[in-house]
């Protein structure tokens, strides 16, 4: 990132960057008060054009860090960066006049006496993302500030009561942020600086003596910041292109929920028998009961489970080529079209960094590992070799049927361990006409057929809480989106 020298001259045509980045740094003030510093001199609300004038002609590659911006008195409002005569903003007004200004001097005062930290984040946004989401026009260099500061409002919320072991401030009035929109560098930056107001007497909040096994004190996470980018993309996408992505992500959800609940069917059937034996031999029996996948990949080879879900994953490789082939080649193209997208968003993939695609791949391979896992479980405690004889019987035996359609069943008990066996009896709900050879093995409480209809209800029961938590999602974002925009009523914006 550079200056431009210039107003809203944002580069174009870029491919390697992401469309919305996120540094985070923060001052303790020990160190502001040792170089002299005041947290309140970032909002010097004097003209600053001359003050700033070496700042506005040097080259930067990144954002200035925070410990020099305290050196450049009003920083945040400096004329040539901002295009409105009240350009800070905050919680309560999208303008704040020099009464505003003022009181938030003496917050940022009052929060620095007390000892705390002083916080900043920047969102770096590329100008092809505001063109592409009707946010600025190239031509007139006009951007959309109102929009821009009230996605910054909602995501201020998420930071400063996420980002920490407790909410940052101990009350909505302890904590004071505001925020400013800088256009001049070839990325447009809002930046967002905030502090807890009262002196911190909280234990989760102060540094500890020793090692510190929680959150390190004044650090927000990874996933915290990345959930405030999505959160302030989502509010600034276009309707047009958030249609776009939900209805990819919707497509992509319709496919997977056809594949789980036809999976019983297509798997639970006589072309899939061996392969089916050939798990259940593999699985560890001293671990029945608690047959699972894991946080491993099906493939990683690793631990007690590995031949069985390296079996699993083939089996699987098999139903996605034949049975369900138009269904998983729906999912994977759809998904991949979806990962197009967060590579526009967020620049080229870091080295080992996974896919979209492939990490929804592998939550559909292994819930349909599990599930097939959960319902072997359910096979009677025999022998693994009268399992053996019973499944090979029938895989041998089943097709061989009279001309009236019958097993020939003669030749399923020609000794005596088979004929004992025969007596469990060997074959529990015998259909000539099944298709389904799981039918035909021994299960606690009825034939494998019931597995199958278990199997099923699973399905159903999770696709239905799945719906649940949806609808209730989408009702509490209704409920949300009304009381801000009632808020914003109140508040004459």
């Amino acid at each position: 990132m550079a200056k431009t020298g210039e107003i809203a001259a944002f580069a174009l045509g870029e491919k390697k960057t992401a469309m919305v980045n996120l540094p985070a740094q923060f001052v303790t003030s020990s160190t502001a008060d040792m170089k002299r510093q005041k947290y309140s001199d970032l909002v010097d609300y004097a003209n600053n054009s001359e003050k700033t004038s070496d700042l506005n002609n040097e080259s930067m590659n990144d954002l200035i860090d925070l410990k020099e911006q305290f050196s450049k008195p009003g920083y945040a409002n400096r004329n040539s960066a901002v295009t409105e005569t009240h350009p800070i903003f905050g919680s309560d007004k999208l303008n704040y006049d020099n009464h505003d200004v003022s009181v938030l001097r003496k917050d940022l005062d009052e929060a620095q006496k007390n000892g705390n930290n002083i916080h900043e984040l920047a969102f770096s946004i590329r100008g092809d993302w505001l063109v592409k989401n009707k946010l600025y026009d190239p031509e007139t260099r006009m951007i959309d500030q109102n929009k821009l500061k009230h996605a910054e409002q909602e995501v201020a919320k998420t930071l400063i009561n996420k980002g920490f072991n407790l909410p940052l401030g101990e009350d909505e009035n302890d904590v004071v942020w505001f925020g400013v929109i800088h256009q001049d560098t070839d990325h447009l930056n809002m930046h967002l600086w905030f502090a807890k107001k009262n002196r911190e007497t909280r234990p989760e909040m102060l540094k500890q003596e020793g090692k510190y096994k929680g959150q390190p004190i004044g650090v927000i996470p990874l996933e915290v910041i990345e959930q405030a980018k999505r959160q302030f993309r989502k509010q600034l996408m276009s309707s047009q292109e958030l249609r776009r992505h939900q209805e990819i992500l919707k497509g992509v959800g319709g496919f997977k929920k056809e594949i789980v609940e036809t999976a019983p069917d297509n798997l639970l059937n006589d072309r899939h028998a061996k392969a089916i034996k050939q798990i259940y031999d593999a699985l560890p029996q001293d671990m029945k009961g608690r047959w699972q996948v894991g946080n491993a990949h099906l493939t990683a080879g690793k631990g007690k489970m590995a031949k069985a879900n390296q079996l699993t994953n083939e089996l699987l490789d098999d139903l996605f080529d034949k049975e369900l082939k138009p269904e998983y080649e729906g999912f994977k193209s759809l998904a991949q079209e979806y990962d197009a997208i967060n590579i526009e968003d967020q620049g080229v993939m870091h080295k080992g960094q996974r896919k979209w695609s492939e990490n929804k791949e592998d939550e559909l391979r292994k819930r349909l590992a599990n599930q097939l896992y959960k319902h072997l479980a359910q096979i009677e405690d025999t022998s693994i070799n009268d399992i053996d004889q019973q499944m090979s019987e029938l895989l041998s035996h089943v097709k061989k049927r009279d001309k009236g359609g019958n097993v020939d069943r003669t030749k399923l008990v020609a000794s005596p361990q088979e004929r004992k066996l025969a007596s469990k009896p060997l074959i529990n709900n015998v259909n000539p006409n099944s298709n389904h050879i799981g039918d035909q093995m021994p299960v606690r409480g009825g034939s494998f057929n019931k597995i199958i209809r278990l199997w099923r209800q699973d399905v159903r029961a999770e696709t239905n809480a799945e719906r649940q938590f949806l609808r209730n999602q989408k009702k509490v974002e209704q409920e949300k989106a009304q009381e801000e925009y009632e808020s914003q009523i109140s508040r004459g914006m």
